[in-house]
This record gives C-alpha cells, structure tokens and sequence, in this order.
C-alpha cells in the first residue's frame, strides 16, 4: 500500500518525540522497573543481507520505555533479530527496526511463532487470514510494516550499547530481574487518528499469554517433528512457552520415543525454551493429563526410561535456569516398548461394548435434568 493511503500513516511526528504524549504507558505487574509494551510486533532485516523480503523478521519481544525518545529491547540470543543485530554490531552500525503497536490478531499470533529464520510471517499470516496482509514501508524506506497498525515507533538499535532492563513479570510467572540489553533510539512516530493502544497482560499461569501461545508453541514443533518423525501424532506444548512438551508417537522400533524427545531438543523452539520432554504412545491424547498420568503411572521404567542432558541451552527467563540460558533437560519416555527393547506382556484393556451408544443416552438424560425435564 502507498504510504500516502496507509492508515498508519495518518499522523507522522518527525520531532520533539515524546511517549508519553502518545502511549497510555502504565505498569503490567507491580514491581516492574518501569512501563512496558508487552505486544509490539518488532520488524527487522538483516544488514546481511538487506534485501532478502524472507530475512526480513517479525517477532515479539518485551520493550521498556527508558525515556521520551529512548526503549530498551530484549533480543534474547535464540532470537532471529538478535542474528541481525549481531551482524549489525559486528560493523558497528546502528540497526533499524519499527515498533508496531495495535495489529491485527493474526499478527500477533505469527510474530510469536518460532518458523525458520528465511520464513515470513506476513506470508504465514497472509495465509491464515486467507488475504494478503496490507504492508507500507516505514518512513526511512527499509522496513515492510503492517499498513493498518496503529502506531509504529521507527528507530534503530544503537550499536554496542546496553543499560539495565527489568526486573518485569514474566510468563513463568515470576519477575526476570535486571540485566544489560540493548537501546533504541525512536526517531519517529506514525499513528492514525485516537489510536487504540493495545498491550498484553503477563502474570502467573495462566493468564491471556498462555492461551495465545498454546497454538502457536505447539503447532511449529508438530510441524517439525512430523517431518522427520512421521509417526508423531500430536504435540502439547502448552506449558508455560513449551517449557514442557508432551509427544504422542507410534514406536518404529525400539528406543524410538528416546529419538523423538531428542530431535525436539535440538528444533530452534524446543532448543532453548523446552526443559521437560514427555513422550507417550499413540493411543495418549497428550492434551489430557489423566491419559498422561497413566502412561507415567505404568509405562515409565526409571532405571531406563528417564535420563538427563545436562549443560544443555536453556529460557534466561525460567528461574530454574542456573546459569541463566543453562538448562539440564529432562526426558520422560512412556511409551511401550517394541523390540529390541524388552516388550512388557501387556494387554491393554478394550472399550466396553456399546460404550459410545451408553455415552450418549448418559448425555441425553444429562441434558434433560439440566432442563428440569423428567423423561
């Protein structure tokens, strides 16, 4: 879309910029060292490779506001602007980026899914929506921004430079503390006509973070699981970020749910955020936890069913991390075992017969007590 027609574009302060004439900032959780942006949807290129439209990345990290003109960024290392802005720093070059606040949901969502580095996620969203997503270009030219958000804060990273940021209340459900991360400069601000500002709530589990995750934690891994594992049937990863997973597989042979739970270990989500890895059979819906207790209840063998990586990448933000971005990841493997694995004498237990047709008369009386009926 032409600057000129883009609704973001309806109001431009190139000057004496000011947040806090702009933005209702307030804090999320009580001890926060200061205001804010929860859900900015964050677009960068590589300076690599500038032109590359699928380098191009946009994600979802935590903003603080530092002053009128000045936001401290949180590009953890796993990160794709945080390869960006390394390749800038490397030239000590400052790194452009756009800070857009109030977008469409299916932005949101696609900016918080971990795709592969050369992958778009105006692409991804454009076919979810099932329309192309409308973009216009910032006001320096080098960004690809939403043409509908309504407010984008243009800026660069300043290279080499970082100040304290945080504490903030995070998904785990407690405060990060204070670390050196990077400055951004805001050069300008565009916004539409009484902009609605948008921003997400973050607190102990579960909040409206944890349900917007869900989906889109889960869904990468299956996706790449399913490639290489074709007999992984379902993925939950919707545990605090995917700090736990639950896998549901069939076994080709012996072993193999040990292979799965490794290969989720070495995904670029499940690398640094996934510390507890469950793999249960086919037959376990690893969305219900009563089928998952009981595959952990009488599948699991401690002695060679449960083992340790240690020293392994690990999510700064988990307390646990000790240190921080260090994980000792655990694997729970459930699954029945099939040869050459020592296969218990196991029958499984059947569905009584016409268990489905007593369902459903249970239901229908059910739903006529409700109703205060009396048939």
């Amino acid at each position: 879309m032409d600057k000129k027609d883009a609704p973001v574009k309806e109001n431009i302060i190139d000057k004496d910029i000011n947040l806090f004439d702009v933005l209702p900032l307030f804090r999320i959780n009580e001890l926060d060292a200061g205001f804010y942006l929860s859900k900015a949807l964050i677009v960068s290129r590589d300076p690599n490779n500038p032109d590359s439209y699928d380098e191009q990345n946009v994600g979802t990290y935590r903003i603080q506001v530092k002053g009128k003109d000045k936001v401290a960024i949180q590009p953890l290392p796993f990160h794709d602007i945080a390869v960006h802005l390394q390749h800038a720093e490397e030239k000590n070059e400052p790194l452009p980026i756009a800070i857009c606040l109030g977008n469409d949901p299916v932005l949101a969502f696609m900016s918080s899914t971990p795709i592969e580095y050369a992958q778009s996620e105006y692409d991804f969203a454009g076919a979810l929506k099932g329309e192309p997503i409308e973009l216009t270009k910032s006001e320096d030219g080098n960004l690809d921004i939403p043409a509908r958000s309504e407010v984008v804060l243009e800026g660069y990273i300043i290279p080499r430079e970082r100040e304290i940021e945080g504490p903030f209340g995070e998904f785990p459900g407690s405060y990060s503390g204070a670390r050196r991360q990077p400055i951004v400069k805001i050069t300008k601000i565009t916004h539409r006509t009484n902009p609605i500002f948008e921003n997400l709530y973050l607190g102990m589990p579960w909040t409206e973070i944890d349900y917007l995750m869900a989906l889109n934690t889960s869904l990468p891994l299956y996706k790449q699981l399913k490639r290489d594992f074709p007999e992984v049937e379902a993925v939950n990863a919707m545990y605090t970020h995917g700090i736990g997973a639950i896998v549901s597989t069939r076994s080709r042979f012996g072993g193999y749910g040990k292979a799965v739970a490794m290969r989720l270990l070495s995904t670029p989500h499940g690398m640094p955020y996934t510390k507890i890895v469950i793999i249960v059979d086919e037959f376990v819906d690893p969305f219900n936890l009563e089928q998952v207790m009981w595959a952990l209840t009488t599948r699991v063998r401690p002695d060679k069913d449960v083992f340790k990586v240690p020293y392994a990448p690990g999510m700064p933000l988990d307390p646990s991390s000790e240190p921080a971005g260090m994980h000792t990841k655990l694997v729970i493997d459930a699954t029945t075992p099939v040869a050459p694995d020592i296969a218990r004498d196991t029958e499984l237990l059947g569905v009584p017969q016409k268990a489905a047709e007593y369902t459903e008369i249970i239901r229908q009386l059910a739903k006529n007590l409700s109703k205060g009926g009396n048939e």
